[in-house]
């Protein structure tokens, strides 16, 4: 079974969800593709993946999107930042920042795609990191802030170092799907790991 990832962080809570199903799927080979690096969507109708992990649902053809979990984005900043002191973070508090990205067009990122791009604001420099211990380093060293799925930084709530706060007063609300053929749906190597994909994100996220 090959899988395509639409977010460099999905491999955080996606490795546990993997562990999970070789146990009772020993007999499944899976390949992991970074969905990123081509048009993951497309090359699931062509067969040439089997599942896209994506926040992007799209009407296709033959393809079902099968919803797994809500997330939030969370800003991160090194508990000595200025904007420490907020009790929330807002676009213009990206204005004079450098904001650290993983490598991906914006369209992609949750932080331009559900509020800086709307609010028309540009950051003052922008940052791209491929691996999220790096991202989280700089950020530590008060190189630059980020926004991070809440899976992600369950990691760093507890580290002086940093200070985590939601986008917004209310905060944002993000949900991944996992895209499937219609004629794989009813497979029951898919059906589980579908489930499994559903359980135990949610239960890194209560851990935050």
């Amino acid at each position: 079974m090959h899988i395509a990832i639409e977010c460099h962080a999905c491999f955080e809570w996606l490795f546990p969800v993997l562990e999970r199903f070789r146990k009772t799927w020993a007999d499944v080979d899976v390949d992991i593709r970074p969905g990123l690096a081509f048009d993951a969507l497309p090359a699931l109708q062509k067969e040439e993946v089997d599942l896209v992990v994506s926040s992007d649902p799209e009407d296709l053809p033959g393809i079902v999107f099968k919803p797994l979990f809500d997330y939030e984005p969370v800003f991160v900043a090194s508990s000595q930042h200025p904007l420490a002191q907020k009790d929330y973070i807002e676009a213009e508090d990206f204005r004079e920042e450098t904001l650290i990205t993983y490598p991906v067009d914006r369209s992609r990122l949750d932080v331009f795609t559900e509020l800086l791009i709307p609010a028309k604001v540009q950051p003052r420099a922008i940052r791209q990191v491929e691996l999220t211990a790096v991202i989280l380093l700089l950020v530590a060293s008060n190189r630059g802030v980020s926004v991070l799925p809440d899976w992600v930084v369950r990691e760093v709530k507890t580290s002086s170092d940093y200070v985590t706060r939601r986008i917004t007063k209310d905060g944002l609300t993000k949900r991944l799907y996992a895209a499937i053929r219609e004629d794989d749906a009813d497979k029951p190597y898919m059906a589980q790991l579908i489930r499994l994909a559903r359980e135990i994100p949610v239960r890194l996220q209560r851990n935050l």
